[in-house]
């Protein structure tokens, strides 16, 4: 994150820096589009130097049961993660404190368990104490933010970090999908009776009718 972008800390800040300026559609389009482009190269120049996209995976499939947490905006990531990691590993649970509720998972946290957090700018404090006690408890706790300082790095393992700046009043989610992307991809790559899981998973489908052909 860059310094000019790590000062505007709110969506509001953001938007009066580079909004409220009026500009064309087509001005618009051509700086976020831009924008857009120089995050991912970022990303995947970053993420091709750093052995936490590869240590992570490791620890997600070595892990018994597997946590998934994002507050706020970070829980659409979580989602996501959670619904690309299940297809190919068993006992992935998000964390949506309805089905399955924070103050359950804290108080029967064992050593084999991982949680990954999702856990962006503005931080929410949810996810941050959460992954304190879980870290606390003994188990292990893999961070996936916007910066190596974020108050949830303190608590992890691992921390991935993922570039986010933009041209819009938003911070980037693009490069997070991509991670998201890519952290499940390698965790079920490596992991025994993937394989086995897709095909039941594939019967069930079509037992059930999930999809229009």
């Amino acid at each position: 994150m860059t310094e000019a972008n790590e000062a505007l800390t709110s969506p509001e800040d953001r938007y009066a820096a580079r909004l409220q300026k009026r500009s064309s559609s087509s001005v618009l389009r051509a700086r976020i589009v831009e924008s857009e482009k120089k995050n991912l190269a970022e990303t995947f120049a970053h993420l091709g130097e750093d052995d936490a996209l590869v240590r992570a995976p490791a620890r997600i499939v070595a892990a018994r049961r597997r946590y998934v947490l994002g507050a706020g905006k970070s829980f659409a990531y979580a989602t996501l993660f959670a619904w690309d990691l299940s297809a190919g590993l068993s006992q992935v649970l998000l964390i949506d404190e309805a089905a399955v509720r924070s103050i359950d998972v804290l108080s029967d946290v064992r050593p084999t368990d991982v949680l990954v957090v999702f856990s962006f700018r503005r931080y929410q404090r949810q996810s941050v104490l959460v992954a304190e006690r879980f870290a606390a408890a003994g188990g292990t706790v893999i961070a996936v933010t916007d910066s190596p300082d974020a108050p949830v790095a303190a608590f992890a393992t691992e921390t991935v970090t993922v570039p986010t700046s933009s041209a819009s009043y938003a911070d980037s989610p693009t490069a997070v999908a991509a991670v998201i992307h890519l952290v499940s991809t390698l965790s079920i790559a490596s992991a025994k009776g993937a394989r086995r899981r897709f095909a039941e998973r594939e019967q069930l489908n079509q037992i059930l009718n999930s999809y229009v052909e």
